[in-house]
């Protein structure tokens, strides 16, 4: 996804992941490792799972209640981590923590999650954001 891509674009692919979340589902065997994360004065109540093959992620999965902007982040975190080795998922989390912070990143490994760049101006949105992905940091960091 480019850098700069319009609002009408953003919400487009925001609401596309809302409505149509990637890799939501309940893990279909013990392999997964699991997180429960929630938050507080949101809807937000959603698992996080990972499978790992070696060390590469075979998949990303996610289930559970959330709102517009969690459901989409995590939707579009899922497919991003998909086939990475641990130290490249957790380039790509730091990298999308740091253009929520509005710290320096690089852009070129966010892909879609790109349409998140503005969520500093909100800053309760930040924590919705970022729920599913600090899961995901915390299942790799877990790993190793």
């Amino acid at each position: 996804m480019p850098t700069l891509i319009d609002a009408t674009m953003m919400r487009q692919v925001i609401m596309d992941h809302y409505e149509h979340p990637r890799n939501k589902r309940i893990p279909n065997s013990q392999e997964y490792l699991s997180v429960h994360l929630d938050t507080i004065g949101c809807v937000d109540d959603i698992h996080v799972a990972l499978k790992w093959q070696g060390d590469k992620i075979e998949d990303v999965l996610f289930h559970g209640v959330a709102c517009t902007i969690s459901t989409a982040s995590t939707s579009i975190m899922t497919e991003l981590l998909v086939n990475k080795t641990k130290q490249e998922a957790l380039y790509i989390i730091d990298q999308y923590i740091k253009m929520i912070h509005e710290i320096p990143y690089d852009d070129s490994v966010l892909g879609d999650a790109m349409v998140f760049k503005n969520t500093y101006k909100q800053a309760a949105r930040i924590k919705c954001a970022t729920l599913g992905w600090v899961g995901a940091q915390q299942l790799i960091s877990k790993e190793e």
